[in-house]
C-alpha cells in the first residue's frame, strides 16, 4: 500500500499487527474500526489472550506474514533487521510503526473531519518524557485541548480517536524508524548521545531516526549539544530555533541573570528590540532544578511558542508540572547522607547529567550498557566521586573504566544476576549495593542511583529497579518501609 493511505485504503485491507501489548491493541481498535481485516502476532500467548473478544486472527509466529497480508504495522521493539522485517521486504509490504499509522489516519478528513491535530514532538537520548510533560502542562495552562501522548504511555492512535487538537508526542528513536513520513509542525531534538547502537547498527544511523522530527515548519534543538546543533543546521524545516542555558541570540530561547534571578528568555518568538526578548518565566518556576531541567524547559516554552502560546502560559505550566518518579527523587535521608533514585538515567549521558548535579556522590551504577562506552563519563566526573557501587550484566566495562581512569576511587563490585527476594541472609544484589554504598557514604554525600545502563538484565523495568533502589535505602538508612509503591 502506498505511503498516502488514510481509513478508506485500509478499509478491507489485511493488516499485520506486530506486538499485542498497549499500543498493538489500540492500534487493533483503529484499524478494526476502519474496517480492516486484522492478525496480531505476538510471542506471548497471554498477551494474544489479552485482547480478549476483539474480531482478529493471532499468532505467535514472529518471522512470516499471513496469506494476503498488505501492510505491517508494528511495535517499535522490531528491528529493521528483524525476521519479521525481512520477510516484509521480500514481499514488498509496506512495514510502518504505530506513529505513521496515526499521522495518516489523523491526515484523512473521514477520521479527523475538523483536520489533522497539530504534532508537537520531541525526541533525544535524555529528557524526552520530562520535556513532554512540561510541554503538556504548558499547552493545557493555555487552555488548548491538548495531551502528552506517544512514547510517554499514551498511544498517539487513542488520542487521535478521543479528537484532542494539539498533540505532545514523544518519539523514540525506534518510533521515528518505523515513522517514514511523519512531520511534526514543530518538532524537537533535546540531546544526541551514544545509545541503542546495538538496535539502530550505528551512530549515523541513530540520530538520522532523531532527526525526523525536524523536517516539519519549525526545527528546535539544543545548541549545547554539538550533535543535537548539527541536526538543526542540515534541518530541512523552514524555520529553526535554538535553545541554550547561555543567554540567547536572536532566534533562540536562553537563560538570563536579572537582579539576581535566572530567567527564561525567548529571542526566537518575540524579541521587541529594548529587552532584546520576552520573559517566559523564573528558574524558580522550573522542576526538576539544575541544567537537565532548565534545558527540558526551555525546549518544551520553544514548541508551546511556536504554536502560539502566549508567555504568561509557560510559566503557569512549568509552575503546574510535577515530575515523574525515578528522575533524580529522594528516597531516604540519614546521618546527613541523602538517597536519590535517578533509575531512569539508562545511558551514559544522562548519568553524566545526573552526576554533574552533586559535588560528592556515591554513584551506584551498572546494567546492560547497549553498547555504550563510559569512559568518557568516568573521566568527567572522577573527581566527585567518593565511591562507585558496580552491578549489573555489564558492569565489567564499567570496572574496567574505572581502573583506568579512577583508580584511587573505592570500588565494589557486588554483582548481578536476576534481582531476587529480600532477606537477611541472602540479600539480593541492590540491597548488597545500598550496605555497600552506606559504608562509602559520609556526612554530606549523595549516594546516588544513575545506572549508565537499562535495567532489563536484572529488573522489569526502570521503576522497579528504582523502587529496589528505595526500598534498600529506607532499610539501609533505618527508616522502616519504602515510600515507593514496589508494584509501579
Amino acid at each position: 500500500m502506498s505511503g498516502a493511505q488514510g481509513a478508506a485504503r485500509l478499509a478491507g485491507a489485511h493488516v499485520l499487527v506486530a506486538g499485542a501489548r498497549r499500543t498493538g491493541a489500540s492500534v487493533v481498535d483503529v484499524l478494526l474500526e476502519v474496517g480492516a481485516t486484522v492478525t496480531v502476532a505476538d510471542g506471548d500467548p497471554g498477551q494474544l489472550a489479552s485482547l480478549g473478544d476483539r474480531k482478529v486472527a493471532t499468532t505467535t509466529d514472529l518471522t512470516t506474514l499471513p496469506a494476503g497480508c498488505d501492510l505491517v504495522v508494528t511495535s517499535p521493539g522490531f528491528r529493521p533487521d528483524s525476521p519479521l522485517a525481512g520477510a516484509a521486504h521480500a514481499a514488498g509490504i509496506e512495514m510502518i510503526g504505530e506513529p505513521e499509522l496515526a499521522w495518516r489516519l489523523g491526515n484523512d478528513p473521514a477520521v479527523c473531519p475538523d483536520g489533522p491535530p497539530r504534532w508537537l514532538a520531541i525526541t533525544g537520548t535524555n529528557g524526552k518524557t520530562t520535556t513532554t510533560g512540561m510541554l503538556e502542562a504548558i499547552l493545557l495552562a493555555a487552555g488548548e485541548d491538548a495531551v502528552a501522548c506517544g512514547n510517554i504511555g499514551l498511544p498517539i492512535v487513542d488520542a487521535l480517536r478521543a479528537g484532542h487538537r494539539v498533540l505532545a508526542v514523544e518519539l523514540s528513536s525506534f518510533q521515528l524508524e518505523w515513522s517514514p513520513s511523519v512531520a511534526p509542525y514543530a518538532g524537537a531534538v533535546l540531546n544526541v548521545a551514544d545509545d541503542h547502537l546495538d538496535w539502530h547498527g550505528s551512530m549515523a544511523a541513530y540520530a538520522g531516526a532523531k532527526a525526523r522530527v525536524l523536517r516539519g515548519e519549525v526545527a528546535i534543538a539544543g545548541l549545547d549539544d554539538e550533535r543535537a546543533a548539527g541536526l538543526l543546521r542540515t534541518a530541512p524545516a523552514a524555520r529553526h530555533v535554538g535553545f541554550t542555558r547561555g543567554d540567547p541570540g536572536p532566534g533562540e530561547l536562553g537563560i538570563v541573570t536579572e537582579r539576581g534571578q535566572g530567567l527564561l528568555l525567548d529571542r526566537a518568538f518575540a524579541d521587541d528590540g529594548v529587552r532584546r526578548g520576552t520573559v517566559l518565566a523564573g528558574l524558580d518556576d522550573v522542576a526538576p532544578p539544575g541544567p537537565p531541567g532548565e534545558a527540558n524547559a526551555l525546549a518544551a516554552a520553544a514548541l508551546a511558542r511556536a504554536h502560539g502560546v502566549p508567555a504568561e502560559a509557560v510559566a503557569a505550566g512549568l509552575r503546574a508540572y510535577a515530575p515523574g518518579a525515578h528522575r533524580g527523587a529522594v528516597v531516604a535521608e540519614s546521618n546527613g547522607v541523602r538517597w536519590l533514585d535517578d533509575s531512569k538515567a539508562t545511558n551514559p549521558h544522562a548519568a553524566a547529567a545526573s552526576l554533574a548535579a552533586h559535588d560528592r556522590v556515591v554513584w551506584v551504577a551498572g546494567g546492560m550498557l547497549k553498547g555504550a562506552l563510559v569512559d568518557d563519563l568516568v573521566l568527567a566526573h572522577r573527581g566527585r566521586l567518593a565511591g562507585v557501587v558496580v552491578l549489573g550484566v555489564d558492569r565489567t566495562a564499567i570496572l574496567a573504566a574505572l581502573a583506568r581512569h579512577a583508580p584511587e576511587v573505592p570500588v565494589v563490585d557486588v554483582g548481578g544476576g536476576d534481582d531476587g527476594p529480600m532477606s537477611p541472609s541472602q540479600p539480593d544484589a541492590m540491597t548488597r549495593a545500598a550496605h555497600a554504598a552506606a559504608s562509602m557514604a559520609h556526612p554530606g554525600d549523595v549516594v546516588l542511583l544513575a545506572p549508565a545502563a537499562a535495567s532489563m538484565d536484572m529488573f522489569r523495568d526502570y521503576a522497579a529497579r528504582g523502587d529496589a533502589f528505595a526500598a534498600a535505602a529506607q532499610q539501609v538508612a533505618g527508616l522502616g518501609e519504602p515510600t515507593t509503591d514496589p508494584s509501579s
